[in-house]
């Protein structure tokens, strides 16, 4: 016998409790294992669900604000040497940043006033398929365009012009079919005619032109700002604004579901530990005649010591090493039930597995501490008295 087979001929005298141990300390792991899983995927499925309720950074071309004013009178503020971005252009620089894994959607707008039987109205122009990833939120009560000559009026606007879904509207001289009117969402959308972005550059003669490109970045797994860092050394002559407040909302949503399983996991290990110091004290208890027979054969205290916290480290290692396998694939069952396979699934890593039968180990050695310190007090004479 030795340090080590000790331990282990003491957990196959009692096969029923050592499994029923094992299985306790197993069921831990593989709750925290898939509840870590599936958090990481529910965190990434919520952020990118959020996503579809407006963008978190902005583009746009700098520009230099001069205030007017003579004689004592302000004639207000003049926008210098305006230039709008190019699309196609300022796609590809915004797609092509490092971080473009984070990038979710990018929507190019084109802003320009029109007079529609003298009333002034603000008519945007955009790409439906990358508006609407921003803007799930948006109801009408018709349909959104389908065609160049179809349009999307605000609420406000629709009011304003004394239109509805159905009729025809003229811009330059082009007839334009209203294909539905936008429920009221208390933005400036109310306040705007919309259609498609190619069919308004070419009414305002400004092909490629994009007044400002909203930005939906995913930045649960990096800081915004290293996003906002990049776009702007991919396009130096443009202002890359963050809106944190937005991105601050999102980001405390994802961390609370993140936090929530935290806790979770807090507890389900607390309670696993404590199942083995409580096993681990019920075992010093009924090994106190081999404890007396050790201690007279010449083993001290710290090889006794070290016989309990190897026994429980190799209850650890095995609940480590199983739990984290049984964790994974039980974190694809649960995503497959919640129907989240769809938008990403649990990344197998083998640095997760080392440190599953690293930390574990180290838990349960350090729940049985006190178990172990106990039985190595035991003094011979005290053991043996029974005998």
């Amino acid at each position: 016998m030795n340090i080590v087979t000790i331990p282990l001929k003491n957990m196959r005298r009692k096969p029923t409790k050592t499994l029923l141990l094992l299985l306790v300390f197993l069921l831990g792991v593989v709750s925290i294992v898939a509840l870590y899983q599936v958090s990481l995927v529910v965190g990434h499925s919520l952020e990118k669900k959020l996503t579809a309720f407006g963008a978190n950074i902005v583009v746009k071309p700098s520009t230099e604000t001069l205030s007017v004013s003579y004689g004592g009178f302000h004639m207000g503020d003049m926008l210098l040497d305006v230039k709008e971005l190019q699309e196609a252009e300022t796609t590809t620089a915004i797609r092509s940043i490092e971080l473009n894994d984070r990038i979710s959607v990018v929507a190019p707008k084109l802003v320009n006033m029109f007079k529609i039987d003298e009333v002034a109205i603000a008519v945007v122009g955009v790409r439906w398929e990358e508006e609407l990833g921003i803007k799930s939120y948006w109801a009408t009560d018709g349909a959104f365009p389908q065609q160049p000559e179809q349009i999307l009026l605000g609420a406000l606007a629709a009011r304003k012009l004394g239109l509805g879904t159905g009729d025809t509207l003229t811009l330059q001289g082009h007839h334009f079919n209203i294909s539905g009117v936008l429920f009221e969402t208390g933005s400036d959308d109310d306040s705007v005619i919309l259609m498609d972005l190619s069919k308004l550059q070419q009414l305002a003669g400004q092909p490629e032109a994009v007044s400002f490109f909203e930005v939906a970045a995913l930045c649960a797994g990096c800081p915004i700002e290293d996003i906002v860092s990049q776009i702007q050394t991919n396009l130096p002559k443009t202002s890359v604004i963050a809106l944190q407040n937005v991105v601050n909302q999102r980001m405390s949503s994802v961390r609370f579901v993140q936090k929530l399983a935290l806790s979770i996991s807090l507890v389900i290990l607390v309670t696993a530990s404590a199942m083995v110091g409580i096993s681990m004290l019920s075992a010093v208890n009924e090994r106190k005649k081999d404890i007396g027979i050790l201690r007279s054969l010449g083993y001290g205290q710290s090889r006794i010591f070290l016989i309990f916290c190897l026994e429980a480290g190799i209850i650890g290692l095995l609940a480590g090493s199983i739990g984290y396998l049984a964790g994974y694939a039980i974190s694809l069952k649960a995503l497959e039930y919640l129907s989240l396979t769809d938008v990403a699934r649990p990344v197998f890593s083998i640095a997760q597995l080392v440190v599953c039968t690293l930390i574990f180990p180290l838990i349960t050695i350090l729940s049985a501490l006190y178990p172990a310190w106990k039985g190595s007090s035991i003094e011979p004479s005290q053991a043996l008295v029974s005998l």
